[in-house]
């Protein structure tokens, strides 16, 4: 585990934007269907400012206008990877958006969470519990 958190450690410190990942783990959360994961991520990204319209709206991300390109990019890139298919067109617009640094910090990222969601489904424990901030 203490690999795990360190890499969460080095992701406190990426230039991608924390409200960006918090969507991002937000959004992969919701295609693994990891509710203790649900739970932390909108807690946060709530506590930081984020607005329930667009959480509720994020796993129709293509269909609504509340989203960045930017964030549409990421959003993109974190399906692709968790699905384990990325379509030249979605690198393309990732690579649109992102420096090199900050793409292979977002896909650490994105394999970071999908391992988390993966630990969390295994061994449920607490949903609900989490308060914003608990871990840094």
């Amino acid at each position: 585990m203490k690999t795990i958190f360190g890499i969460g450690a080095y992701l406190k410190k990426t230039p991608v934007e924390k409200s960006l990942l918090e969507l991002v783990f937000f959004r992969v959360s919701q295609i693994n269907g990891c509710a203790y994961c649900l739970d932390m991520h909108a807690k946060d990204a709530r506590a930081a400012g984020e607005t329930e319209q667009r959480l509720y709206g994020l796993s129709a991300w293509r269909e609504t206008p509340y989203y960045s390109e930017r964030e549409r990019a990421a959003f993109a890139w974190a399906e692709a990877l968790t699905h384990c298919d990325v379509p030249d067109a979605v690198y393309q617009e990732a690579v649109a958006q992102f420096t090199e640094a900050e793409l292979i910090d977002l896909s650490l990222a994105i394999t970071t969470i999908n391992t988390w969601n993966r630990i969390n489904i295994a061994f449920p424990h607490g949903v609900g519990t989490y308060v914003a901030g608990q871990f840094g």
